[in-house]
C-alpha cells in the first residue's frame, strides 16, 4: 500500500509539474544568437555597393593566417514544442560554450579564402536556458541528451573544405555568407548551408549564423514527453568568436 501511495504520488507531482510547464502563458525564450554591435551594414559578395565601413579591427586588416575559436563562443539549438490544449507554440533552447575549431584563411583576388574549417561542439555541454515559470526546464536535458545519444555521440562538427569571405571584412564591413559544408550529428554527416554573418571586432573576427535541420535526417528521434510533441525540424544556431594565431 506504501509502494503503490507513493507512485500515485509521483505520478501526480510529474503531471502537475507539467501542466504548470505545458499550460502557462509564462514563457521566456532568448533571441537568437547574433553578432554583436555591428560595424557596419550587412554587405553580401553579390553587393555592388558596400557601405561605409568602420575602421579595420586592430591587428586583423590582414586575416591572411590560422585562426581558432576563443573563449565568448556559444552554439546550440532552438526547437519549437507544441503543448496539448495550446495553438501556441513554445521554443526550447539551450547553448553551450564547449567549443572547438579554427581555419585556416590566404589572400585572393576577391577577398580571403577560408580553407579547413571546422567546428567541433560537445554537446553534452548544452544547457536549456528558456524560461517557464513554475518549471525547471533543465530537467528537459536530460531526455535531450538521451535522444542524441550524447555518451556515445558526444560531440556534433561543422566542416567546410573551402569558403570564399569578401576582402570587405577586413575594413569593419559585416560580411553575409552562404557556406556549404558536412554536419555531423549523431554519427551522421549531412550536406548543409548555413547562413552566417561575420565581421571584426577589437579582438580578432565574430561569426553568428544557423542551420535548419530535421532530426530524423540524423537518426535523432524527437525527444516525447506527455502532454506535448517536439517538432522534428530544429535551428542550429552559433555564435563564434575568433583569435588569430600569433
Amino acid at each position: 500500500m506504501i509502494g503503490a501511495a507513493a507512485a500515485v504520488l509521483v505520478i501526480v507531482l510529474f503531471v502537475g509539474g507539467a501542466y504548470v510547464y505545458f499550460f502557462s502563458g509564462l514563457r521566456t525564450t532568448p533571441r537568437s544568437l547574433a553578432i554583436t554591435s555591428p560595424q557596419a551594414a550587412p554587405t553580401s559578395p553579390s553587393s555592388a555597393t558596400p557601405s561605409t565601413p568602420s575602421s579595420p579591427a586592430p591587428g586583423t586588416s590582414g586575416l591572411a593566417g590560422s585562426w581558432t575559436v576563443g573563449s565568448g563562443s556559444q552554439a546550440g539549438y532552438r526547437v519549437s514544442e507544441q503543448f496539448a490544449g495550446q495553438s501556441s507554440t513554445h521554443e526550447a533552447v539551450a547553448r553551450t560554450s564547449s567549443i572547438a575549431g579554427g581555419f585556416t584563411a590566404q589572400q585572393a583576388s576577391s577577398g580571403y579564402q577560408l580553407s579547413g574549417l571546422k567546428i567541433v561542439v560537445r554537446l553534452t555541454g548544452l544547457q536549456s536556458v528558456d524560461q517557464v515559470v513554475g518549471f525547471n526546464v533543465t530537467q528537459r536535458d536530460r531526455i535531450v541528451q538521451s535522444s542524441l545519444s550524447a555518451q556515445q555521440y558526444p560531440e556534433a562538427m561543422f566542416q567546410a573544405s573551402s569558403v570564399t569571405v569578401p576582402a570587405a571584412i577586413a575594413s569593419g564591413q559585416t560580411v553575409t555568407l552562404q557556406v556549404p559544408g558536412q554536419l555531423t550529428i549523431h554519427g551522421t554527416t549531412r550536406d548543409v548551408v548555413a547562413g552566417v554573418q561575420a565581421h571584426t571586432t577589437a579582438a580578432g573576427l565574430e561569426a553568428a549564423g544557423s542551420i535548419e535541420i530535421t532530426m530524423t535526417d540524423y537518426g535523432v528521434n524527437p525527444p516525447q514527453v506527455p502532454i506535448t510533441t517536439v517538432q522534428p525540424r530544429a535551428t542550429i544556431e552559433f555564435q563564434i568568436e575568433l583569435a588569430k594565431a600569433s
